[in-house]
This record gives structure tokens, C-alpha cells and sequence, in this order.
């Protein structure tokens, strides 16, 4: 029996903030995946090594986690004023889907610096020691982020000693700024708030009545109050990831949230669109320890949040979230505003998992609708290997 050999594509596989992918230049993969379908998701879910009923992606590259089950495709930017298009892919583990619906903010770290690396940025405007400024079109949803990667002797920096919790080893700083991070009127709800309310009675059948600040701002994301569903907010991942039972209870939360935001028209929809909307929940600062054994002190954080992602308690935080976090921080009377103490702020140091994350958000109000001009926070990014992606030439 003849068997097609493998095929191999330029790829490289990167590390940014506290997340994993392979990352692609859109003009490198085989010329039927260069556009949006079926042989594209098929190529990328065999890169990944996905569906996998084992949930490892033992015979791929993902690493069996919602933050390691990630690509990315970049290209020069069709956009005027950009200089590389950024279109994310988030590989469900033990499902044959790719799901598009909404960008990744710890790879959004990574995107700048590869793009330099790829020479997919002109040259003049990358400076021989200092920051280059990188203008990114975030292509799943419609949105500009500006990274601000630093450069030494010509070259992208990726030592330092910026830390970043849930990051194991020091990096090189890369500030994001997310530029109008509110969802758009085509695809995610038409406003920040898409219910119009700063807190919402979401009912959700066999749970109850729980309060709920439903917030379109980097990603669609579900707010709920910790205490409310039996939880103080400094849990870890285990308290959560071993409780079937709890999983079950926070997917139904995230359906019914899915429909009231908007997103879709029936819960059972919410099964083929795991990356959005995220669910987290929030509780006033309380000493814990991190995963790492870090302790952290009530007096370092404004607030605890814990978030899930892809149907399980993320390690850290996703970005996004955290641009969702600083939005609704900075909007009096969400109910993240509250459990920080309430009031304006400009920023806001929210405990996670892994430690303790800063981000900040420029809100006003136009015409009595809430906006955000921008998102603001830190993040690092390394290379971790380059070279060729194999996959059997007969997988997409």
C-alpha cells in the first residue's frame, strides 16, 4: 500500500506571554490553505496534532493545554497604516475545529517581534537600538494593536528582565496597546455593554439567578461574582480542572451568557464556539498562593480573577481577558469595579493563578454609552525553535 510522504512548511514555534503557538507567514503555507476553509483548518488541526481523544496532541505540536493548542498567520497588512495582518486559530484539543471567532492577547506579543523576524515590517522602520513600533491588524475581529518591541544592533531583543508571572524566565519588555478594544457592530454585539446594563440578572436554568456584567472589550466575556457560585476567588487551576461537576456548571454559564450577550441564538450553539465568549469570576483581594508557591499579599492586588478558557481554568490569564478586566475596572459599578472597591481608576493589579497582573484602560462615556479608547499592559515573547513544520501530505 503506497502512502503519501510528509510534506514540510516553514513555521516557527514561539512563546508569548503565557501562551504557545506556531506561527505562520501566510505566503509559506501550501497554496490551498493560503485561504480560509476546510484545507486550512485540516493543515493547522494536524500541525496541532488535533482531534486527539487522548486530549495530549502527543503526535503534533500542541501541548495538550488551551494555552499551548494555538497558530498564527501573518502577512503584510492590506490595511492602510498597518504594517502586518494577524489572524489567530485557537485548535480545539479532542474536536476536528479551529475556532476564529476572536483573537489571543498573549500571542498578540509575539506577533510584533515575529513580524520584524519575517520580514514582513519595511526595514526603515525598524531603528538599530531602541523601540520599533509595530501596527498590527487583528484580523479575527477588526481591531489595531500597537507593539512595542525593543531592538538591539538591528535585532529584535528578547532577553531581559522584565518577569511576568506564570512565565518561568525573565524576558525583554513588549508593551501592547489594544486601540478601541469594544466589540463591533458586525460580529460581537454592537456595543461594550451589549445588553446596555452594567450588571445583568442572567438566568441560568438548574444554577439560578446569578449577577453578571456581560463586556465586550478585547474579548466577550462573563463576569460573575465568585461567592455567588461557591468560590473565593484564589482557587487554582486543580480546584476547578479535577471537578467535572464544576466544569459542566461554568459551560452552562458561559452558554446562556453566550445567548443573552448576543453571540448566539441557542445554547447549543456555544459547543462549536469554545474560544468566545470566556467566563471568569471575581471576588475582593484575599491572600493566597500562586501555583508557583509565590505568596501574595491582599495589599497587591486591587481584585482576584480567575478565568476559563476553552472549558477549563486557564493557569494565568488570557490577554484578551485582561484587556476585558482593565475595561470593566475602569467602568463604574461593573461588578470587576466593585469587587476593586469601586469608583474611577485608570488601572487595576488583578491576582490570578500564577500571580499578579497589571493592565490599564482609558474609559469614557459618549452620549451615556460607555467606550474605551485603549488597553494597555506588558507581556514578553521569545522564539522557542525555527525552521519546518511536517505533516502527511495527505492531512489537508
Amino acid at each position: 500500500m503506497a502512502h503519501v510522504p510528509q510534506i514540510k512548511i516553514p513555521a516557527t514555534y514561539i512563546r508569548g506571554g503565557t501562551s504557545k503557538g506556531v506561527f505562520f507567514r501566510l505566503q509559506d503555507l501550501p497554496e490551498r490553505a493560503q485561504v480560509p476553509g476546510p484545507a486550512r483548518d485540516a493543515l493547522l488541526l494536524r500541525v496541532i496534532g488535533s482531534p486527539d481523544p487522548y486530549g495530549k496532541q502527543i503526535d503534533g505540536m500542541g501541548g495538550a493545554t488551551s494555552s499551548t493548542s494555538k497558530t498564527v498567520i501573518l502577512s503584510h497588512s492590506t490595511k492602510a497604516d498597518h504594517d502586518v495582518d494577524y489572524l489567530f486559530g485557537q485548535v480545539s484539543i479532542d474536536k476536528a475545529f479551529v475556532d476564529w471567532s476572536g483573537n489571543c492577547g498573549n500571542l498578540s506579543a509575539a506577533v510584533g517581534s515575529f513580524a520584524i523576524s519575517a520580514g514582513l515590517v519595511d526595514s526603515s522602520r525598524i531603528p538599530q537600538n531602541g523601540i520599533a513600533t509595530v501596527r498590527i491588524w487583528q484580523a479575527n475581529i477588526g481591531k489595531t494593536i500597537i507593539a512595542h518591541v525593543p531592538v538591539t544592533n538591528g535585532e529584535v531583543q528578547e532577553t531581559g528582565d522584565f518577569e511576568l508571572d506564570g512565565v518561568t524566565f525573565p524576558a525583554a519588555e513588549v508593551q501592547l496597546e489594544f486601540m478601541d478594544p469594544a466589540a463591533d457592530e458586525d460580529g460581537e454585539g454592537g456595543s461594550m455593554f451589549p445588553t446596555g446594563n452594567l450588571i445583568d440578572d442572567l438566568v441560568v436554568p438548574g444554577i439560578g439567578t446569578l449577577k453578571a456584567t456581560l463586556i465586550n472589550a478585547g474579548i466577550p466575556t462573563i463576569f460573575i461574582q465568585a461567592e455567588a457560585i461557591g468560590y473565593t476567588g484564589t482557587e487554582l487551576q486543580d480546584a476547578i480542572n479535577s471537578d467535572p461537576e464544576a466544569l459542566a456548571r461554568f459551560e452552562t454559564i458561559r452558554a446562556y451568557g453566550a445567548v443573552r450577550m448576543g453571540l448566539i441564538e441557542h445554547i447549543d450553539e456555544a459547543a462549536k464556539r469554545q474560544h468566545t465568549p470566556k467566563v471568569a469570576f471575581v471576588a475582593p483581594p484575599t491572600a493566597y498562593q500562586s501555583s508557583s508557591g509565590k505568596a501574595v499579599a491582599a495589599a497587591d492586588v486591587d481584585l482576584l480573577v480567575r478565568a476559563l478558557s476553552m472549558g477549563k481554568l486557564h493557569h494565568a490569564m488570557m490577554g484578551t481577558a485582561a484587556v476585558a478586566i482593565g475595561t470593566a475596572a475602569a467602568v463604574p459599578g461593573t461588578l470587576v469595579n466593585l469587587a476593586a472597591g469601586g469608583g474611577e481608576r485608570s488601572a487595576v493589579r488583578f491576582g490570578h493563578p500564577s500571580g499578579t497582573l497589571r493592565v490599564g484602560a482609558e474609559a469614557r462615556q459618549v452620549n451615556g454609552e460607555w467606550t474605551v479608547t485603549k488597553a494597555i499592559m506588558s507581556r514578553s515573547a521569545r522564539i522557542l525553535m525555527e525552521g519546518w513544520v511536517r505533516v502527511p501530505g495527505d492531512a489537508f
